[in-house]
């Protein structure tokens, strides 16, 4: 009767394994730079400490697949090793986010049956979007956060805000970003969006490593200092993030 017992309880493994493996779960995560962001992993397991197994790619960056977690345990000669943590739920902590972060991530779960390895369910695919932003000039004095920037300049000066994308979804930017209805936009405090105001100079454009990047140019005012701007990334006409820009004044 135990004997039977066992081989039911493999049928339903492998059945439910079969039934979950259909299709695969796919997401897309958006985050700004110098925040923290969890990925989250289908399918979680009771024991995801022993069990899980995420990995990344990024075709620009590497030239292949790199291991980040196996078995639960994280690898040590992977440049982001220290800002990584497994949660009790198998998702995937990543501190700190940088813009080289961005890529394609999967998580993969394993029981063993009967001495064998064998992995339950469907794949958990992740597509990591960040966003960051950069400002020329540059100021050795400037500051950041996980949401914000300051740069102490001066009146009278041209500043250019850059705002940047990091995509890699394996297909065309430019299609990808049109069907998927992705747009980056530079607003005010108020949320108005600064391409109808003649003092701003909006442009946009992209590139291999950068799917959208939308800068923003302006000759600084005396009323500037402590104003806000903010990039606003939105994906089918939902806010997923933003970073906001704080002008100080050297000496203010």
């Amino acid at each position: 009767m135990a004997d039977k017992c066992d081989l039911c309880l493999l049928g339903l493994i492998i059945l439910s394994s079969l039934l979950t493996g259909i299709s695969g779960v796919e997401d897309h995560v958006f985050i700004s730079s110098g925040e923290n962001v969890r990925l989250s992993c289908n399918n979680a397991l009771p024991d995801c400490k022993s069990k899980t197994t995420w990995t990344y790619s990024n075709s620009f960056r590497h030239s292949g697949t790199v291991g980040l977690i196996t078995g639960g345990i994280k690898k040590k000669d992977t440049e982001r090793h220290e800002r990584l943590s497994l949660e009790s739920d198998c998702s995937l902590n990543i501190k700190n986010v940088t813009e080289e972060d961005y890529g394609f991530y999967i998580c993969q779960q394993w029981i063993n049956v009967y001495g064998r390895d064998q992995k339950q369910g469907s794949d958990a695919d992740v597509y990591l979007h960040v966003l960051h932003v950069s400002v020329s000039p540059s100021s050795s004095s400037s500051s950041s956060s996980s949401s914000s920037s300051q740069t102490e300049i001066s009146p009278g000066r041209s500043v250019t805000l850059s705002c940047q994308l990091y995509s890699d979804t394996g297909f065309s930017c430019d299609d990808w970003v049109r069907s998927e209805g992705v747009e980056l936009l530079w607003v005010n405090q108020a949320g108005v969006d600064l391409k109808t105001d003649s003092r701003y100079q909006i442009s946009s454009s992209s590139d291999q490593y950068r799917c959208i990047i939308i800068t923003l140019t302006t000759t600084l005012l005396n009323e500037d200092n402590n104003r806000e701007w903010r990039c606003r990334l939105t994906h089918r006409n939902q806010l997923k993030t933003s970073v906001r820009y704080t002008v100080k004044y050297s000496g203010e």
